[in-house]
């Protein structure tokens, strides 16, 4: 693994310093790539939703990157930024990793999921970019890979209110609505795998839901499992051999979409 910063001088709050982490495969069978969001309710990076994923991709043969990304006490726009700024990151440095610029995937988990639907949908300039000549690049991800997404605002019954706290401060629930994932879904937002448990106590399922429904609204293909129990923040859940079952599902629907053969 190779860690790179993600700007010579980080522009914003900066009491952590966002980089990327890089993972290449040793058997490495396709130019595809995916960047990792971790979740943890922007308040923390849990680190089984990035390495713990990383290493499951390089034993398919993929490249992965995990973006560090900045949390609480750092509120929106930085989350995103840097997000956006990963993926840019690979684009630029693509002939470098031996990566095709038109196949990066986008991933996140829980709140990192909420980061990644937003790299995919929120289309609209934030403070900050355009840096340098890497910020020239695309940060359009090719496709959206989802696990026990956070996608709803505080304004809907089922959102959790604690990531939108942490990504916007106390007192912001009025500007949270511009933040609900499923909301700014438009006809170019990519494809998307999705997966969820139909009792998760902590992120409500509904989440997913109104995600997959949003994308099918704009004729938008994505692929959906819902497994029927399974607690919150399972990861590749090698404790439930039934819910792990996602992964290979996941590799899958990597070859439907050409990112692996």
């Amino acid at each position: 693994m190779q860690t790179f910063n993600l700007w010579d001088k980080v522009p914003g709050l900066c009491e952590e310093t966002p980089v990327v982490d890089y993972y290449p495969a040793e058997n490495k069978v396709t130019d595809a790539t995916v960047v990792i969001l971790p979740g943890g309710g922007y308040g923390m990076r849990a680190n089984h939703e990035g390495e713990g994923y990383a290493l499951y991709f390089n034993s398919i043969g993929m490249d992965a990157f995990v973006c560090q990304y900045r949390v609480s006490p750092h509120r929106f726009p930085l989350p995103l930024l840097d997000s956006r700024r990963a993926i840019r990151f690979v684009r630029a440095n693509a002939e470098k990793f031996g990566i095709n610029k038109d196949k990066i995937a986008v991933m996140g988990s829980s709140a990192g999921g909420h980061l990644a639907a937003l790299t995919s949908t929120y289309t609209a300039p934030i403070d900050f970019e355009g840096a340098d000549v890497i910020d020239e690049e695309s940060a359009n991800p090719n496709a959206t890979i989802l696990c026990y997404p956070v996608i709803c605002s505080p304004d809907s019954l089922v959102a959790h209110e604690g990531s939108f706290v942490n990504l916007l401060g106390e007192g912001n629930q009025p500007q949270s609505a511009k933040f609900s994932c499923d909301k700014l879904v438009s006809d170019t937002t990519p494809t998307a795998f999705v997966w969820h448990t139909s009792d998760d106590a902590a992120v409500n399922v509904a989440n997913s839901l109104r995600y997959g429904e949003a994308l099918r609204n704009h004729n938008i293909q994505f692929e959906m499992h819902i497994f029927p129990s399974g607690n919150h923040g399972l990861g590749l859940a090698t404790n439930s051999p039934y819910v792990a079952r996602w992964a290979e599902m996941l590799k899958e629907w990597l070859k439907n979409i050409d990112f692996i053969g």
